[in-house]
């Protein structure tokens, strides 16, 4: 005997209530540095896994890992800067 099964997750799963809303947008755009930062370090380390580590790629690990922690600082700091009721920051 064959179950019978819906395709309700097929139907619903290109609903237009799965969208990101606006605020979800917004948050992503904010994050995109943070972001950007993260795809430049795993990029700088998928480089030096082809070979062994020389001083160009622990240095260009050691800037990509500055950028991301500089992204992830300035993230932090304008977020709680408007959370600040008033607008003082």
């Amino acid at each position: 005997m064959n179950p019978i099964v819906t395709v309700q997750d097929a139907v619903t799963a290109f609903a237009d209530f799965m969208e990101p809303t606006d605020a979800e947008l917004d948050a992503i755009e904010q994050e995109m540095p943070v972001i950007l930062a993260g795809v430049d370090l795993v990029d700088a380390q998928i480089t030096a896994l082809d070979h062994v580590p020389n001083e160009m790629d622990n240095r260009r690990i050691r800037r990509a890992r500055n950028r991301v922690l500089a992204a992830r600082r300035e993230l932090a700091n304008r977020t709680a800067g408007e959370s600040l009721p008033g607008g003082a920051a």
